[in-house]
């Protein structure tokens, strides 16, 4: 098919600024298999054990949590526990939230949420269990202790989060109970757990229960008969959320109905505003796309940020990034959508947004973010069964001021570009070159070197094909060049 040019120049031009796949305030992020040599069944968590051992501990929905040294170099990843025989894993059911205790290291114990469903009794049930004595690769299967179950009407909206917070406490996310528009309204009903964030003490017991309620919760001893384990409610399924442990925020990406998605701060005590508002509309449970002109939004907390349903459409909760591969993204919100499959990046300060925007295309069905034991961010692919984080910024490894850049990488020519473009590079010495092709997806399209070469001036040539040969489409391409340090440019191929 024949194209206009200047229209194809245009699209694509808008497309790199408006839907790219780095964020405005990097041009050179690009994610990468975090573990090439493993793959996973549905992966719906990742997370780690707190107790200063490299391991990464990943949740299948089928029952199975996976433990493997956190190394790209792994082959094998053992069975942590299995408990594929007691849950349900059917539409949004299964094995769906991990957490170790803090003083995992010297008390071996770790909590998991999961769901079961017998004859349509279905039920969230949050556990304890303990790692078998000399063998911390596995779980003890028969220490379970059931603390807290929770009938679930529905097999979808079950939450699944679980995570401690710095003061020691339990935090546990539950969607509103599922069916459509929230037909049993526990969203503004205090008096059930659906719905909510709770905090629970796990080190302590109280009356009849197998845990204490803090005493600063917002409903300890009320007399409206109010869940005193509720600590924000208002929600209508807050798939994932992560407590950033430099600034003690609770942050929470909440599933919406048919026209918003939502980011919220959870705050204690806070009215989130399910099922009277979706995001920043009143909702209106008859009519989805004929929201109410008005409600009663007296006490709701409005999101800090919504997506309408063209942009996002399953938002995944993300985390403050605090790790050390991109100082660049230090103290944002990375933050993701299930179908549209988009990853963006958020700055919160003072109290207001201070900056927004998209941050990657992916074509990875982004069920949930994790992170290890250094703060590093992963990203889940429930279908593929995989695991990506960023492609680390490479340290200079130059110690001299004056010594100079191992090579000199320039902009490709002519840039856009068909059906040829020319790379230049000059090298300050001897070293072996990789230089390699990458598309907006982080997948590799073709290697044009991988030799080495002495010192000088270089020309490489790109005809836009792939490793098979193929004319690759018009695209967003990025080259990316090593020679003891690498780095990344983007190009345009207008076909």
């Amino acid at each position: 098919m024949r194209t206009n040019k200047s229209a194809s120049f245009i699209l694509l031009t808008t497309l790199l600024f408006s839907l790219p796949l780095f964020s405005t305030e990097n041009n050179d992020v690009i994610l990468v298999k975090a573990f090439p040599n493993l793959s996973f069944n549905q992966p719906l968590f990742l997370t780690h054990s707190n107790d200063g051992c490299n391991r990464i501990f990943v949740v299948q929905q089928d029952g199975f949590i996976k433990v493997f040294e956190n190394s790209p170099q792994v082959t094998k990843a053992d069975t942590f526990l299995n408990i594929q025989n007691t849950i349900t894993t059917d539409i949004e059911m299964g094995l769906l939230g991990l957490a170790f205790h803090p003083n995992f290291a010297n008390n071996d114990s770790f909590y998991i949420n999961y769901t079961v469903d017998f004859d349509g009794s279905r039920r969230s049930v949050i556990a304890r269990y303990t790692v078998m004595p000399g063998q911390p690769n596995q779980a003890d299967p028969n220490s379970e202790r059931i603390l807290l179950e929770i009938n679930q009407p529905f097999v979808n909206h079950n939450g699944g989060m679980l995570q401690f917070g710095p003061d020691g406490y339990l935090y546990i996310g539950l969607g509103d109970g599922g069916g459509s528009g929230d037909p049993l309204q526990h969203g503004q009903d205090r008096t059930t757990l659906l719905g909510s964030i709770l905090r629970i003490n796990i080190d302590s017991s109280s009356a009849n229960l197998k845990y204490a309620i803090p005493a600063d919760n917002p409903f300890p001893g009320n007399t409206e008969g109010f869940r005193e384990e509720v600590f924000a409610w208002g929600l209508r399924n807050p798939w994932r959320f992560s407590i950033d442990f430099e600034t003690g925020q609770i942050w929470g990406g909440d599933v919406g109905q048919r026209r918003i998605e939502e980011v919220n701060l959870i705050q204690s005590g806070k009215n989130y505003g399910w099922r009277t508002m979706e995001g920043t509309e009143c909702f209106n449970p008859d009519n989805f796309t004929n929201p109410l002109s008005a409600c009663d939004t007296t006490g709701l907390v409005l999101p800090i940020k919504e997506h309408p349903r063209n942009v996002a459409r399953s938002i995944t909760g993300g985390y403050i990034y605090r790790g050390t591969d991109r100082p660049e993204l230090s103290g944002a919100y990375i933050y993701g959508d299930f179908e549209t499959r988009r990853i963006w990046i958020l700055r919160y300060e003072n109290g207001q947004v201070t900056a927004d925007s998209l941050l990657l295309n992916t074509n990875l069905f982004i069920l949930s973010f994790g992170i290890d034991g250094q703060n590093e961010l992963y990203i889940l692919d429930y279908f593929a069964g995989e695991i990506y984080k960023f492609e680390a910024t490479p340290a200079t490894g130059i110690d001299d001021p004056n010594q100079p850049e191992p090579f000199q990488l320039a902009q490709n020519y002519p840039n856009p570009f068909n059906p040829t473009t020319t790379i230049s590079y000059r090298l300050e010495k001897t070293a072996r070159v990789e230089l390699t092709i990458y598309n907006t997806a982080g997948q590799k399209v073709t290697t044009l070197l991988d030799e080495k070469k002495q010192a000088g001036e270089y020309q490489v040539k790109w005809q836009g094909k792939n490793d098979s040969d193929d004319r690759v489409a018009s695209d967003v391409y990025f080259y990316k060049f090593q020679a003891d340090v690498i780095q990344t440019r983007k190009m345009i191929l207008l076909r």
